[in-house]
């Protein structure tokens, strides 16, 4: 009863962030809460992460247009083509060699190869993943995004990454949607067009994933969830396109987008609690770091020397 009158009152620490408007802080206050009250995960709480993410996605839709959007995708499609399968493939590899637990090197590498979280959740109950399992490869894919959400904007500028750059860069190397869209946005608005629209992309790969998956592991009929709110952000761009909206408007969408990646930001980070970081073994976050670290860096000299 205790957690649930501490987690009731979280959203009155979400002001002052919301205030500062950085969703880096947001992520690490959400963490730091969690760990110093002993809360455990909340599903109130991954709820209101995603459908805020979700709706900050659409609002971007509006921002961008469907010009850029088709653009972007049409610039980038043959890459995120050729990109998750050849990641799945080097982390299955490497699984096999470091990670002994078969299951949960299913789940790193397809976090990292899809879209994070979302991939591990949806993934987990069609392999049989047990609850420690999920946590734990969640858990890493959250110290991964929050080292990219701060590191990745001080490379770029150390860099001179060009927004094309850090956008493509971001979208590819940043498991989660959330924390692609946060860390673009801190760089600029053209890196966040970018990275949105092609982490948009590359999470569409979640559902020949997950129906190859079952089909394979006895669940022909297993329900695969259809990411819908990539459809509303196509629409959206697509108004964006063929209604002027005036310029007050589309700053207040705008700020209204930042608002709800803010509050996403804040409760995912929430859901780093003191029993998953309990729970971590070294065979999964040996494996989990070297594939992240090798995607992170071919990406990264990829984006800074072919694009």
């Amino acid at each position: 009863m205790k957690i649930a009158l501490k987690e009731a009152l979280w959203p009155i620490f979400l002001l002052p962030l919301i205030a500062l408007g950085n969703p880096a802080i947001a992520l690490l206050f959400g963490a730091g809460l969690a760990i110093f009250t002993g809360a455990s995960r909340s599903r109130a709480a991954a709820k209101i992460s995603t459908y805020s993410l979700q709706a900050a996605i659409v609002l971007l839709g509006f921002k961008f247009g469907f010009d850029q959007v088709i653009e972007i995708g049409a610039n980038y499609g043959v890459l995120l083509f050729l990109y998750v399968p050849t990641v799945i493939l080097v982390g299955v590899s490497l699984g096999w060699l470091i990670n002994k637990d078969h299951v949960s090197s299913q789940l790193i590498t397809h976090g990292t190869a899809i879209c994070g979280g979302t991939a591990i959740v949806s993934l987990s109950p069609i392999i049989r993943a047990n609850q420690e399992q999920t946590a734990i490869a969640l858990t890493l894919i959250f110290f991964f995004n929050a080292i990219a959400l701060f590191s990745f904007p001080l490379i770029g500028q150390i860099l001179d990454l060009s927004q094309e750059q850090f956008g493509i860069w971001a979208a590819l190397a940043i498991h989660d949607t959330s924390s692609v869209v946060a860390t673009s946005s801190l760089y600029g608005e053209e890196s966040l067009a970018v990275a949105t629209t092609a982490k948009l992309a590359r999470t569409l790969w979640i559902l020949p994933i997950l129906l190859i998956t079952s089909i394979s592991q006895g669940f022909s009929k297993k329900e695969i969830s259809i990411p819908w709110f990539i459809s509303l952000f196509l629409l959206a761009a697509a108004s964006s396109s063929l209604i002027v909206f005036p310029p007050f408007l589309l700053e207040m969408i705008f700020k209204t987008s930042n608002i709800l990646i803010v509050i996403a930001l804040f409760y995912i980070g929430t859901s780093l609690t003191r029993e998953t970081l309990k729970e971590l073994k070294w065979p999964v976050a040996i494996h989990a770091t070297a594939l992240w670290g090798g995607v992170v860096v071919l990406t990264l000299y990829g984006a800074y020397n072919f694009l």
